[in-house]
């Protein structure tokens, strides 16, 4: 492993981007499968106001 600064620097930046994309892809993936039904929820606590 070469031990440079920069390149730890620039490799943990990679790892956070990737975790980064990482938990977009979950977050797009979760509201296409539900985001219907969460938009009903609050359709319905908004109509019971």
């Amino acid at each position: 492993m070469v031990d440079n600064p920069v390149f730890r620097r620039g490799q943990a930046m990679l790892e956070y981007a990737f975790i980064l994309v990482l938990i977009a892809v979950i977050v797009l993936s979760v509201l296409t499968e539900f985001g219907s039904a969460v938009g009903n929820i609050f359709s319905n606590i908004i109509a019971n106001i």
